[in-house]
C-alpha cells in the first residue's frame, strides 16, 4: 500500500492510516457509503448508454452554475477552475455526468417520491408559529383571557410570562415543517388559519398557547423535492447493494 496517500510537509499518511483515522472519527461508515453508492452509479450509466444529455442543457447547467457561486467574471471563474484543480473540459464533462444521474435519478425514484409527497403532504407543509409557554393552567387561562379581550398583546404577554427563549423574540418560535411538530399540537393545528389562537395545549406539564402567523403550503420543488430525492434515491442505491458481498481490504 502506498505511503504517500497524503503528505504534509515530508510526513506521509498512508491510505491505511487515513482509513484508521476515519475509523477513529466515527467517519468511516459514511466514507465507504459514498464509495459504493458511487460505484453502483457509476455501473449503472455505463449500462445506460440511452441516458444522453443535450449540449445546449449542459451549457445551461453551466450558467446556472456559475451564476448561484458568483463566478460569472471571467478571471474569478478562471481562479475557482485552478483552486478545484480542474480544466474547463473536466468541468464541462462533470455537468454532463451530473444530469445524467439526474435522469437515472427521476426515472428511478421519480413516482416514489410523487407518491410520498402526495400521501404526507400535511406533515410537509409548513407553518410560522408563535407561543406562549407556562407552567400552570390557570395562568395559561387567564392569558388567553387576556388576548381574546383586547387588554393585552400577545407579544408582550409572552414577553412577560412565557418561560422558553423565544420569549424575548414575542414567542415567535419561526417556521416549521407540520412534521416536526408533536402529534398532540399537529393534530390541534389542522384545519386552523392563520392568525387563529389555540390552546392552552397540556404538553410535558406545561401549558402552550399558539399563534398561528403564516401557513406555507409544501410543493414538490426546490429545497423540499431535492431533500426527498436525495432520501429515496440514497435508499434505492442502497437496496442495488443489498445482498452484494462486500469487503474492506488495507492490508
Amino acid at each position: 500500500m502506498s505511503e504517500n496517500f497524503i503528505t504534509i510537509d515530508d510526513q506521509a499518511i498512508s491510505l491505511k492510516k487515513a482509513i484508521s483515522y476515519l475509523n477513529t472519527t466515527g467517519d468511516l461508515p459514511k466514507f465507504i457509503q459514498n464509495i459504493l453508492h458511487r460505484h453502483v452509479i457509476e455501473q449503472k450509466l455505463q449500462e445506460r448508454t440511452d441516458l444522453e444529455v443535450d449540449s445546449q442543457n449542459v451549457e445551461q447547467a453551466l450558467v446556472n452554475f456559475r451564476i448561484q457561486n458568483r463566478l460569472t467574471d471571467p478571471g474569478r471563474f478562471d481562479q475557482w477552475l485552478k483552486s478545484q484543480n480542474l480544466t474547463y473540459e473536466q468541468f464541462r464533462d462533470r455537468a454532463a455526468e451530473s444530469l445524467r444521474i439526474e435522469q437515472l435519478k427521476q426515472e428511478t425514484i421519480g413516482a416514489t417520491v410523487e407518491t410520498y409527497f402526495q400521501e404526507n403532504k400535511p406533515d410537509l407543509d409548513r407553518v410560522m408559529l408563535s407561543r406562549i409557554v407556562v407552567l400552570a393552567r390557570t395562568l395559561a387561562d387567564d392569558i388567553r383571557q387576556q388576548i381574546e379581550a383586547g387588554t393585552a398583546t400577545f407579544e408582550a404577554l409572552a414577553k412577560q410570562h412565557s418561560v422558553t427563549n423565544d420569549s424575548s423574540a414575542n414567542g415567535l418560535m419561526g417556521t416549521l415543517q407540520m412534521g416536526q411538530l408533536p402529534p398532540e399540537i399537529r393534530e390541534q393545528l389542522r384545519g386552523r388559519e392563520a392568525g387563529e389562537l389555540i390552546g392552552p395545549i397540556e404538553t410535558e406539564g406545561r401549558y402552550i398557547l399558539l399563534r398561528i402567523q403564516q401557513w406555507f403550503p409544501a410543493a414538490l420543488e426546490g429545497q423540499l423535492k431535492r431533500q426527498l430525492d436525495d432520501r429515496f434515491f440514497g435508499q434505492w442505491l442502497q437496496e442495488q447493494l443489498k445482498d452484494k458481498k462486500i469487503k474492506l481490504n488495507i492490508e
